[in-house]
């Protein structure tokens, strides 16, 4: 059951950063979702800039939204 509601981790580029520490991220698949930085990588201060690789967990119930829990050097 637990495994249904597991995230999604994809890649993408981040395109555009928006307020509130969000961010418009283009999917190496296709879409674009709106992802908000997850909290651990806000407390270890780590910068995102448009460009930037990620990693994005989706929501199962939600595929346009995200969080990026990972930013690659």
């Amino acid at each position: 059951m637990a495994n249904k509601e597991e995230a999604l981790e994809v890649e993408g580029v981040v395109t555009q950063a928006l307020a509130n520490t969000r961010f418009r991220v283009r999917l190496d698949s296709g879409p674009e979702v709106m992802a908000h930085v997850a909290g651990r990588m806000r407390k270890h201060f780590i910068r995102i800039v448009p460009g930037d690789r990620v990693k994005v967990e989706l929501s199962p119930y939600d595929l346009t939204k995200g969080r990026i829990t990972y930013r690659e050097r």
